[in-house]
């Protein structure tokens, strides 16, 4: 698709809008760009547009498309498909370790029945402000902003809301004011492909995601299938990390696969998706998270897988600045 195949039948300030154009059997189709236009301007532009280009001798037909492409940070979404295989211990880390590589990037707990970043991140209890009706995120003691439903709500209340209203606290939470030099925002994604993932990959559609699974074929089906839901949306698969991957006895140092090992990578390897790493069962791991201390903000052993996942991520963020 071109953005100048009818750069001479429309005004530079119209054509400087159009943003993608192609001409196919006589149909004429150019993607118009009107962020920041009321509809009266719209109208009007797309009245011009159709105008011109219709006098063409090889246009019989002109379809604009409108587009107002949202600015701000790189949205990244982080899924499983499938609870309790430690996403939420994952980007959290990632998050740390992109910090850590000066990526200026924020965090957004989606998971709006079980937030548990406020957990991880040692601040549960903390509210944020509010400007404009709108929640300022909270800072943390690891470079990382981050806002969680567990920030809005009181400590442990159920929340019993239906899809819509779940999907518009996403809303709520990706909108927020976020610094204007944040270059990624992390979305730590609910398990599945329900109503919340839905808005995410169609009002907010992500620039990528990562799947975490554990390396045991039920969690590989569901990852397979929050897959199967970004692939659908036109959302690139960054990569597959496998984590609980091996686990090493405190006592002998003997590595044993409770979850099975392997199976991520192998997954990745039939879908053709880079692996982009594992992270091991470690109690260590566990433990910092529950105290509000991820491993990925220290130099443990711990630590060396988040950041080595991290790395080929900020190299993918790069390749697309």
């Amino acid at each position: 698709m071109s953005d100048t195949l009818f750069k001479d039948q429309l005004p530079p300030e119209i054509s400087a809008r159009v943003t993608g154009s192609v001409l196919n059997e006589g149909r004429a189709t150019l993607v118009l760009d009107v962020a920041g236009l009321s509809e009266a301007q719209r109208g009007a532009l797309e009245a011009e547009i159709t105008s011109a280009v219709a006098a063409r001798e090889d246009v019989n037909d002109v379809r604009v498309v409108m587009t107002a492409e949202r600015k701000g940070p790189m949205i990244i979404a982080v899924g499983s498909g499938k609870g309790g295989v430690g996403k939420s211990t994952l980007t959290a880390n990632l998050a740390i370790a992109l910090a850590k590589r000066g990526v200026k990037v924020g965090l957004v707990d989606a998971d709006i029945y079980g937030p548990s970043q406020p957990v991880i991140f040692g601040t549960q209890g903390a509210k944020p402000d509010a400007r404009d009706n709108k929640p300022v995120p909270l800072a943390s003691d690891f470079g990382v902003d981050h806002l969680s439903m567990g920030h809005l709500v009181a400590p442990g209340k159920a929340l019993a809301w239906r899809g819509p209203m779940a999907a518009g606290a996403l809303g709520q939470l990706i909108e927020a004011h976020w610094s204007p030099d944040t270059d990624v925002l992390l979305i730590d994604l609910p398990p599945g492909t329900g109503d919340v993932q839905l808005t995410m990959v169609q009002k907010f559609k992500p620039a990528g995601a990562v799947l975490v699974s554990t390396p045991q074929d039920l969690a590989l089906i569901d990852a397979a299938r929050a897959g199967q839901l970004f692939d659908t949306a036109g959302v690139p698969v960054i990569g597959l990390v496998e984590n609980m991957s091996g686990y090493a006895c405190p006592k002998c140092g003997e590595i044993s696969d409770p979850f099975g090992a392997g199976g991520v990578e192998a997954a990745a390897g039939r879908l053709e998706l880079p692996f982009l790493g594992r992270i091991p069962l470690a109690m260590e791991i566990r433990q910092g998270s529950d105290a509000g201390k991820p491993p990925a903000a220290g130099d443990g052993p711990n630590a060396a897988p988040f950041h080595a996942i991290a790395e080929k991520l900020a190299e993918w963020i790069s390749a697309r600045n």
